[in-house]
């Protein structure tokens, strides 16, 4: 059990932090701190990323009591090859940081201008917004807290590390994956939150790529290595 525990651990840790850095949900979190308080920014996209995380671990461990596990373990293989041949793939022929920077920019620019816009016909939001500062609780239900949570929570729906995540959890410990996976996002955030786009100017996008490429690749073959030893 101790083992097992470890092996999900280091794997979603490992994978999880080289599928973040550079993300979209990386730079989102790096932008809107620039723009907002940045505890409310790093509370609304950690409770994002560990819900998503807890629902994909649960969906990995309901996997294998739904279909049999030797399919599930040859279906997660498939998936850790198909993921490295991706992320090399993006690493060789993608822009990077600088193209995803860009759009995540433009978008939040946009939704950005529109709300000082009407912060300025409604000069007495600003009063609002200060009473509601000097209340803890109130700090978490705020729109940026919302905001925060649901571009975080909907933008990593259905992204490749949320599908790798399913897959670790069905064939690994899903409890070391969710503490793997949640430690790891915690890391990756509050480096976003700290200081994401000078992170991201610093840290090639193409290496992360490939570094992640060969991570999944590595997975893959041990996976396949075990079902091998196991026949």
């Amino acid at each position: 059990m101790g083992l097992s525990l470890l092996q999900g651990f280091t794997k979603s840790l490992a994978m999880t932090v080289l599928s973040e850095i550079g993300d979209k949900t990386f730079f989102t979190a790096a932008i809107l701190a620039m723009r907002h308080p940045r505890r409310i920014v790093l509370a609304g996209c950690l409770s994002a990323l560990t819900v998503m995380t807890i629902l994909s671990a649960c969906l990995g461990w309901a996997a294998p009591n739904l279909i049999s596990r030797n399919l599930t373990h040859h279906v997660t293989t498939l998936l850790f090859f198909g993921f490295g041949i991706w992320s090399l793939w993006e690493g060789f022929t993608e822009g990077g940081e600088a193209e995803d920077l860009v759009e995540m920019e433009s978008k939040l620019d946009a939704d950005w201008k529109a709300n000082k816009g009407e912060g300025k016909s409604k000069p007495k939001g600003r009063d609002d917004l200060k009473k509601q500062q000097r209340s803890f609780p109130k700090q978490f239900l705020s729109p940026i807290f919302l905001k925060a949570f649901s571009i975080t929570f909907f933008g990593e729906w259905g992204d490749k590390s949320q599908i790798a995540t399913i897959g670790l959890a069905s064939d690994e410990n899903p409890f070391g994956v969710v503490l793997g996976g949640v430690i790891a996002q915690a890391l990756c955030t509050a480096a976003a939150v700290l200081g994401g786009k000078s992170l991201a100017s610093a840290i090639s996008e193409r290496m992360v790529a490939l570094s992640g490429g060969i991570l999944f690749l590595v997975f893959g073959l041990l996976s396949l290595l075990s079902v091998a030893g196991e026949s």
